[in-house]
């Protein structure tokens, strides 16, 4: 790629080579990092300015002249397994049969029962009880987690699988959404600020009388790659050493989002989905904050923003055990992908042929009549606004159609990519109403 300007196929939207790293990383999901971006990182405001037109339909999208085409054939049916289809009449077996179609399109791997759980350390921290855990899972380093819950707490809680962004940063994880002391990476001080005007968000989960769970996603923090781990011609010059190094934490974040498209690669060629495996992990966390004694097994929720949203998506719509879900920051459709935005979102998300039974929404769509709320900011840009409201009105008609009105909410706010204290506060408000 040419370091002075890009132009993707939107044409007549060029844009300089800093402001797309800037995008990608404040969009939350990286799909696409242009070569040699080793010591780039993102500082700015998240407002993910750039956008295509808000328009569906148009000639000019991300395929071109093809895009007419793609879309016509979207448009021309409902998808074979949407609730929104006349013949699903029985909530129960409709939604037994998309699970299965879709654990069958996302591959999930095995992982076996609930993993051997080490607590590496215990203390208290800003009125609350931290856990620093770790297990290891049959592949891998081990995966790391926080849990924190408030100090002196009895009886069961109500436990939260709490989700960090994706962020374009895979050295960093848990961390994204916790503080465990007075002293903070200055990453992620940017990054809370950035995104979630300074709070620690599983810390204020966690204040309001929760057990809350935060596990470094595949591959990211404790489950990323390594360096030394690949063939030294993908290593581009770097190592592993000395990674605390701010310089350092910039030039991993950048290789790694170039090497999304060959680990998105290779995970197609073993059989599986980046969504599957992220999804296969998830629940192992949820395996481990379940079977907790201080945690109530029966109300059980999640929720976060971008990448955790995502998340959010998969394993709310997918595993009966979450009662109630929060996903902020992450909900369009197919098309809008498909027409407008892949280009600014990870491989972490796409499952090969599932658009053709259930449409992006109607993944999370799955929990129905489990209580959803979906969080949208309006300049986001990575959906368009129209992509956003099409999806809420998929999930208002899945819910309707169910019999469960009161369960859904689609919350729409002015400004960017984020997680503002006015969205935290519906959030928690919502898990409180639900889970309480």
């Amino acid at each position: 790629m040419e370091d002075n300007n890009f132009k993707g196929n939107q044409g007549s939207h060029p844009f300089s080579r800093r402001k797309f790293i800037n995008l990608a990383a404040s969009a939350g999901l990286f799909g696409l990092m242009p070569k040699g971006n080793a010591g780039a990182s993102f500082t700015g405001d998240p407002a993910g300015s750039f956008s295509l037109q808000d328009d569906l339909s148009g000639e000019i999208n991300l395929i071109g002249g093809y895009g007419k085409w793609a879309a016509e054939i979207m448009d021309s049916r409902l998808p074979s397994l949407s609730f929104r289809r006349e013949e699903f009449t029985d909530l129960g077996s409709w939604r037994e049969a998309a699970r299965k179609r879709t654990m069958e399109r996302i591959a999930m791997p095995d992982l076996g029962g609930t993993p051997r759980v080490m607590v590496n350390r215990t203390y208290n921290f800003d009125g609350l009880h931290i856990e620093e855990l770790s297990w290891q899972l049959p592949y891998g380093p081990p995966a790391e987690a926080i849990l924190l819950k408030p100090a002196g707490a009895t009886g069961p809680l109500p436990g939260i699988l709490a989700f960090h962004e994706h962020g374009g940063k895979k050295y960093f994880g848990k961390r994204k959404i916790t503080r465990t002391s007075e002293t903070l990476h200055p990453h992620i001080r940017v990054s809370q600020q950035n995104y979630y005007e300074g709070v620690a968000l599983a810390n204020e989960i966690a204040r309001r009388g929760y057990v809350v769970l935060v596990n470094d996603a595949f591959p990211f923090a404790s489950r990323r790659v390594r360096l030394q781990d690949v063939p030294g011609h993908l290593r581009q010059g770097l190592s592993d050493d000395d990674p605390e190094n701010p310089e350092n934490i910039d030039a991993y974040n950048s290789w790694a989002a170039r090497h999304e498209s060959i680990m998105a690669k290779s995970l197609f060629s073993a059989g599986t989905t980046w969504p599957g495996v992220w999804l296969a992990e998830d629940k192992k966390a949820l395996d481990v904050l379940s079977s907790r004694d201080d945690v109530d097994p029966e109300k059980i929720g999640c929720g976060g923003l971008s990448g955790g949203g995502m998340r959010t998506v998969f394993i709310g719509g997918l595993d009966p055990r979450i009662k109630c879900s929060v996903c902020v920051g992450l909900m369009t459709t197919w098309k809008d992908f498909m027409l407008n935005k892949s280009h600014t979102h990870t491989w972490m998300k796409f499952v090969p042929l599932l658009p053709n039974e259930l449409d992006f929404p109607e993944i999370l769509g799955l929990a129905v009549p489990s209580p959803t709320l979906v969080i949208n900011a309006e300049q986001d840009g990575l959906f368009t606004l129209t992509g956003m409201k099409q999806a809420d009105d998929i999930l208002k008609a899945v819910y309707n159609k169910a019999g469960a009105t009161e369960s859904y909410k689609g919350s729409f706010y002015p400004g960017p990519h984020r997680f503002t204290r006015d969205m935290q506060a519906e959030a928690f408000a919502w898990f409180d109403r639900w889970l309480k």
